[in-house]
């Protein structure tokens, strides 16, 4: 399962250094419709693009956010220019399927 959104980078909380997106509601719920193999704490495996920078994670369910988050490393943010408040094209390839 292949997905492109564009989200806003935020903080975890207010001084964390932790950088999240939050997946849209709609691919979200796809996403946990098509995941029957999920990781510690509900997280699914998924490899990651935003721009031309690609790396492996997971995203991670958020009850606050009523949907998966996604963590973006600092390495990743450098390369592409983006921090928090900025606005990100991204490609998700879900690993565990099914």
């Amino acid at each position: 399962m292949d997905v492109t959104f564009d989200a806003e980078l935020y903080p975890w909380e207010a001084g964390a250094s932790w950088v999240f997106v939050t997946v849209p509601a709609d691919i979200s719920d796809a996403i946990d419709d098509a995941t029957s193999l999920t990781g510690g704490f509900g997280s699914v495996k998924v490899d990651v693009t935003i721009g031309s920078t690609n790396w492996s994670t997971s995203l991670f369910p958020s009850k606050q956010e009523e949907a998966y988050v996604l963590p973006i490393k600092k390495a990743v943010r450098a390369a592409e220019n983006v921090d928090i408040g900025d606005t990100a094209t991204i490609t998700l390839h879900v690993v565990h399927a099914g």
